[in-house]
């Protein structure tokens, strides 16, 4: 599994070079030098009015007392995307456009999680029933029970004791 990023951190410039080269031969210098920092700036610009959108619909959510983690999961594939829209290539660019389709990015965080549940066990200690999470119609939860107080009794100081006073 180490090997895989190390690979991508290979395969990935040499893929950026080439295709810097190709569409260098094919449009000329100066244009592809346009084309990157346009989609840096368009991308920077998308990131950032997503990443608002996504920003006030957690806080909605948070007010709610709703689980977040969808959104938390696509706040965080924005701001992937932002990393890969400032960064120089066509490749790079081509998959933070991508991140920046909502659909796309569902579909993506959706394949992801399913992955993930391969790992991770739910288990249920108590609170809400599994009905669904406690919400403010619902009311407090009580639990009934006895109380008992284990405080320990101040020990009185032996007279026979190195240690007293």
């Amino acid at each position: 599994m180490r090997l895989i990023p190390f690979l991508l951190f290979l395969v990935i410039p040499v893929i950026e070079i080439s295709l810097f080269i190709l569409v260098g031969q094919n449009i000329g210098v100066w244009p592809t030098i346009a084309i990157v920092l346009a989609t840096a700036l368009i991308g920077a610009t998308l990131v950032r009015r997503q990443g608002l959108q996504t920003l006030a619909r957690l806080r909605t959510q948070v007010e709610r007392n709703e689980m977040p983690a969808k959104t938390i999961a696509e706040g965080a594939a924005i701001l992937v995307a932002g990393l890969l829209l400032v960064t120089p290539g066509f490749l790079t660019d081509t998959i933070g456009f991508s991140l920046l389709v909502p659909p796309v990015r569902r579909g993506l965080i959706d394949k992801l999680g399913r992955n993930l549940m391969r790992f991770v066990r739910v288990v249920d200690v108590g609170g809400a029933p599994r009905g669904g999470p406690r919400g403010p119609a619902r009311g407090p939860t009580v639990i009934e029970g006895e109380a008992i107080d284990v405080t320990p009794e101040p020990s009185r100081p032996d007279p026979n004791s190195p240690w007293r006073n």
